[in-house]
């Protein structure tokens, strides 16, 4: 009896699961990208490897993203992520606003939150390593401290040299 009810829960949520894969949701999709911050080659390429994933317009989707119920996870991760910081759209902020996500990043950096374990236990190449780490603290605090928040001050801009 144990067995028959455990083996109908089983194929009924087996079943629940592939019928849910049916069910129209629309597709991950990336906004344009804006007026997005500026860093040093260096401090962008630790940007794009730990944070843009859920941080940006730049979001690689991976195949997890399109299966129910992980695709709701992984698009609720990744619209909060933007929500609280948007390196994207990083012109669209104020200076004051832009200064406090800078000690945001610090703050988050420091104390391991950021980025998620949970995301560094599928995406190992995102894990910060003591460099990145002092790169994306030197960054932040010397923008945020300068008032430089465009990130350009004594650095070529994307696209320029």
């Amino acid at each position: 009896m144990k067995k028959t009810l455990g083996r109908n829960l089983l194929v009924g949520l087996a079943a629940a699961l592939l019928i849910a894969q049916l069910v129209p949701y629309p597709p991950a999709e990336n906004p344009p990208v804006g007026d997005e911050v500026s860093a040093p080659p260096a401090v962008r390429e630790v940007l794009r490897t730990s944070c843009y994933d859920c941080h940006s317009n730049e979001t690689v989707w991976p195949w997890y993203s399109r299966v129910i119920p992980t695709k709701w996870l992984v698009r609720g991760h990744v619209v909060e992520g933007r929500g609280k910081l948007n390196f994207s759209t990083w012109g669209e902020y104020p200076p004051a606003r832009a200064a406090r996500k800078l000690e945001e990043v610090v703050e988050m950096v420091e104390e391991g939150e950021m980025p998620l374990p949970s995301y560094v236990r599928l995406h190992k190449d995102a894990a910060l390593s003591p460099e990145g780490t002092a790169l994306i603290l030197d960054w932040a605090r010397g923008l945020g401290a300068a008032g430089d928040q465009d990130g350009t001050a004594g650095e070529e801009g994307p696209g320029e040299g």
